[in-house]
């Protein structure tokens, strides 16, 4: 069941974001000494407060017996854009249509909020992610290389409208 993230739950959410995004650090290279800033190794409790609060994020799990599977959150903006964050699905429950349920609820809920376009980044050398997205309707747009990572950023898109 996908529902909305309780405040009490930011810790649950902090563990399935690490340990998923980690194997795709630990298959690419990524460690907390070359790449502080990566999701495995960045997210935190204090940050997901911030989206939260501050950013006034949108933010779902998927939970199946009392067990957080999976989550992602939304930023909207003001532009008729949001971006997809931090999808992740624990590597134990991969394989089981919980990535592609999680994106067609944020896909629905974006367009209940009037976004146009979703966002989102992924570690560009993982083609078969980039594939997974490209499958479930996301285009290409671009990549960058940051100083500050190991791998290059690659950029994608969904249109809503």
């Amino acid at each position: 069941m996908i529902r909305q993230v309780r405040r009490e739950e930011i810790p649950s959410c902090v563990r399935v974001i690490r340990q998923s995004h980690r194997t795709v650090a630990d298959q690419f290279g990524i460690t907390a000494e070359n790449a502080p800033r990566y999701v495995a190794f960045a997210t935190d409790e204090k940050r997901l407060l911030w989206h939260m609060d501050k950013e006034k994020r949108l933010m779902y799990l998927d939970e199946e017996d009392g067990v957080i599977r999976g989550y992602y959150s939304l930023l909207l903006k003001n532009d008729g854009e949001c971006e997809l964050g931090n999808l992740s699905v624990l590597p134990e429950y991969r394989h089981r249509g919980i990535g592609t349920a999680l994106l067609k609820h944020a896909v629905n809920t974006a367009r209940e909020k009037h976004c146009a376009v979703m966002l989102l980044s992924i570690v560009e050398e993982n083609t078969a992610l980039r594939k997974w997205y490209e499958r479930n309707g996301a285009v290409h747009t671009g990549t960058e290389k940051y100083d500050f990572f190991p791998f290059t950023c690659g950029y994608m898109t969904i249109r809503l409208d």
